[in-house]
């Protein structure tokens, strides 16, 4: 798959069969909508293209209202690189760009920039200025300007129950089971390698501090959870808690990473973190001895759970 920053970039020469979203997750309704496109595009002889947008529209047309977002625009390209996908398409949205006509959207950037061919969409679709435009305008366009609609019904899409918005309440619950299953892969934290306040360390546990570096990518609650990374090569479990520390009486909540049989100093380097399960709520103790007895508990119950996943990796 290439990567393209900008329809004005896409190759003059390719003629393609496209499809429009934001894609938040890849999860399996999306991964359907994904396999009829690339399935429709070899059979044409057409290059399968996802036009996304970056910034997310509501950052832009809607700046107060909080955004959490399941993947970072770096971690959707890292998942649908994996989809057989030919060129994914990120092109800049704007309080301008959305200020586009239907038929301006549809005439520069479908027609003239990408070449379309064939557009691939859900029964539900809308699009240009206030998404007034529905299907039947795209159907309209279609025949004005020669390129096929083909349209993608409730039933076929509906049948995952799945949805970017089901998923992110599971992930607020913590639900890692249900996230996992509705997206079809694991969840993943990205993020750089910082100092912390080596209070692991003193409890034989020493942690990576994780820092997001993108205030919009939702993290699931607090609390501890099993968890994997790739380090060298090697596939590397550990568990990551999310919390405040209450026990210590930090107010701050932080994301901190043990990794099990790894000593190597990880600073400044970037992890990304497959979340696999949840493991508990966190909690307050009475001192750090107690802490210290369920962190060792909370390693048992982790290690026992590698066989299973080391199967899929």
């Amino acid at each position: 798959m290439k990567t393209i920053r900008g329809v004005e970039n896409f190759p003059k020469n390719e003629a393609s069969i496209v499809t429009i979203g934001t894609f938040d997750g890849v999860h399996l309704g999306h991964q359907q909508i994904l396999r009829q496109l690339i399935t429709t595009s070899k059979k044409a002889g057409l290059k399968s293209v996802l036009l996304t947008f970056f910034p997310h529209p509501r950052m832009v047309l809607q700046p107060d209202i909080s955004m959490h977002l399941i993947q970072t625009i770096e971690e959707r390209e890292q998942v649908l690189g994996k989809t057989g996908l030919d060129y994914l398409v990120i092109h800049p949205f704007s309080s301008d760009f959305s200020r586009l006509s239907a038929e301006d959207y549809v005439k520069t950037i479908l027609v003239d920039r990408l070449n379309t061919k064939k557009v691939v969409v859900g029964y539900d679709h809308r699009f240009g200025r206030n998404r007034t435009a529905s299907l039947k305008e795209m159907h309209h366009y279609g025949a004005i300007y020669d390129f096929e609609v083909i349209e993608i019904d409730a039933k076929k899409i509906n049948v995952t129950a799945v949805s970017s918005t089901k998923i992110r309440k599971a992930i607020d619950k913590g639900d890692m089971a249900t996230t996992n299953q509705y997206l079809g892969h694991p969840f993943t934290l990205n993020g750089m390698v910082i100092h912390g306040d080596k209070r692991g360390r003193e409890l034989s546990y020493p942690t990576a501090n994780i820092d997001l570096q993108n205030k919009h990518k939702i993290t699931p609650k607090q609390g501890v959870y099993l968890v994997t990374t790739e380090i060298q090569n090697k596939r590397v479990f550990g568990m990551m808690n999310i919390g405040t520390k209450p026990t210590f009486g930090v107010s701050g909540s932080s994301i901190e990473v043990h990794l099990f049989d790894w000593n190597t100093d990880l600073y400044g380097q970037h992890l990304c973190l497959d979340i696999l399960e949840w493991v508990r709520d966190e909690k307050k103790f009475s001192n750090a001895r107690e802490l210290q007895t369920q962190i060792q508990d909370d390693e048992s119950y982790c290690r026992l759970r590698i066989s299973t996943w080391r199967a899929r990796y």
